[in-house]
């Protein structure tokens, strides 16, 4: 059992993309988090925010992440701020989407990754 935190759809600016010309420009991303943790019982019970995942912490850490260096690639982006979510914060598992708004015809392209346990 465990219980999940969700951010829909935070909006971040990042130099990413195949051809360097769309890295010359920040595009608009929408990031999607489902954070897994064991319980929040203890939080509830004592109404303390330690004892839980701060998601305006864990929002800013995605901000950072991002804003660190231009990628080619959304599924390095989505890596890399799996990453560093789960080695900063008691996360059960988190599964990630990122969507991009660049293919002509297409609402959006997005890539989706799960994590957990330290793995990669």
């Amino acid at each position: 059992m465990s219980d999940l935190i969700r951010v829909v759809d935070l909006e971040v600016f990042a130099l990413v993309g195949v051809p360097d010309a769309e890295r010359r420009t920040k595009q608009r991303l929408l990031v999607s988090l489902e954070i897994s943790v064991d319980t929040f019982a203890h939080a509830a019970k004592t109404d303390n925010v330690a004892w839980t995942i701060n998601y305006a912490d864990a929002v800013e850490h995605v901000k950072e992440v991002v804003e660190r260096r231009p990628r080619k690639l959304l599924e390095t982006l989505a890596e890399e701020i799996a990453f560093d979510l789960l080695k900063t914060f008691p996360i059960k598992k988190i599964t990630l989407e990122i969507k991009k708004f660049v293919l002509p015809g297409t609402h959006y392209v997005s890539v989706r990754i799960e994590r957990g346990n330290g793995s990669s």
